[in-house]
């Protein structure tokens, strides 16, 4: 099958071994007349392990505007051009979206040729659910903004996926502990495909405390990702409110979701936003009135002594 002329080709290449690099990908890395490359030196030493000769052309974050004329005009006379990324899957965390984006709206060609991506890697091996889930890149560098962006992804049901660098894998783990619940599933994913790859699976909390045990376990690069939040209807029930209502007008918040949790085999963080919010709309009169009505579903398991004929209380 020969390539098709006037068309780009959204190249995936490997992510560390590379054998992992397609026949198809090789072959149309051979025969297209042009490649851009996020690195020209990188994507050269590719193509000269596999034995190719091609024209490099750079297109990065910071020409990458600059090139889609350029680009364009090559297809429009009939050139085909490869898209490649340092590695894996372009476009993904990497440039090519205002290019890809800018031919389509001129009726140009682009074509996938599928492969390595880290990320579904990642999913694959995770052991978390991945009938549904979202990615979210590289979060924001600096700590306030990365804690306000995880807030905003705390009741977020599907399994959330992010890359992050070496240099900052230790404090954003901890800021996932410490926003989403440090008790949530979570894995890291470090150097997938290479010689030292890694799959650690635990709770945020424990791969908080596995990342400082070894630095070696810093360096590389991640993929990190936790599971979902619980549906709102396993939390917040009728029943749930209740129980939390009763221990919340005898125990601080904390203690009172760390009982409840043992109670009931939920996360403590979904627990705690729960009790929150609902102290919050209750207010603490109604709180105590609640756990006084509510005195008959925990009646069952009160025992008096012999003799005892004080009033029973909560």
């Amino acid at each position: 099958m020969t390539i098709e002329s006037g068309a780009l080709y959204v190249v995936a290449t490997p992510i560390g071994n590379l054998e992992d690099l397609s026949a198809r990908a090789l072959r149309v890395l051979r025969e297209v007349d042009c490649i851009a490359a996020e690195d020209t030196r990188h994507t050269g030493q590719l193509l000269r392990h596999f034995g190719i000769s091609a024209s490099l052309l750079s297109l990065h974050e910071h020409n990458e505007r600059a090139r889609l004329d350029q680009i364009a005009g090559l297809l429009r006379e009939g050139k085909t051009v490869a898209l490649v990324s340092d590695a894996g899957t372009p476009l993904i965390s990497d440039p090519g979206f205002p290019l890809v984006r800018e031919l389509r709206r001129l009726g140009l060609k682009v074509i996938p040729v599928p492969g390595p991506s880290s990320i579904l890697a990642a999913l694959s091996v995770a052991g978390l659910p991945t009938d549904r889930f979202v990615f979210e890149g590289f979060l924001p560098a600096k700590s306030a903004a990365r804690r306000e962006r995880l807030q905003a992804l705390t009741r977020e049901e599907r399994t959330l996926v992010f890359l992050e660098a070496s240099h900052r894998v230790a404090e954003t783990l901890a800021d996932l502990a410490a926003v989403l619940g440090g008790d949530r599933p979570a894995v890291v994913a470090r150097e997938l495909t290479k010689r030292f790859e890694e799959v650690q699976g635990d709770t945020l909390d424990g791969l908080v405390a596995w990342l400082v045990n070894d630095p070696m376990r810093s360096k590389g690069e991640f993929v990190l990702l936790t599971q979902g939040a619980p549906p709102a209807s396993e939390v917040d029930t009728p029943e749930i409110r209740r129980l939390l209502t009763v221990l919340l007008a005898e125990l601080p918040t904390s203690r009172a979701v760390a009982v409840a949790a043992k109670l009931t085999g939920l996360r403590k963080k979904p627990l705690y936003d729960l009790a929150l919010g609902w102290a919050d709309k209750v207010g603490p009169t109604s709180r105590i009135s609640a756990s006084v009505s509510d005195c008959g579903l925990l009646a069952p398991s009160i025992r008096r002594l012999p003799g005892d004929k004080s009033p029973r209380r909560c």
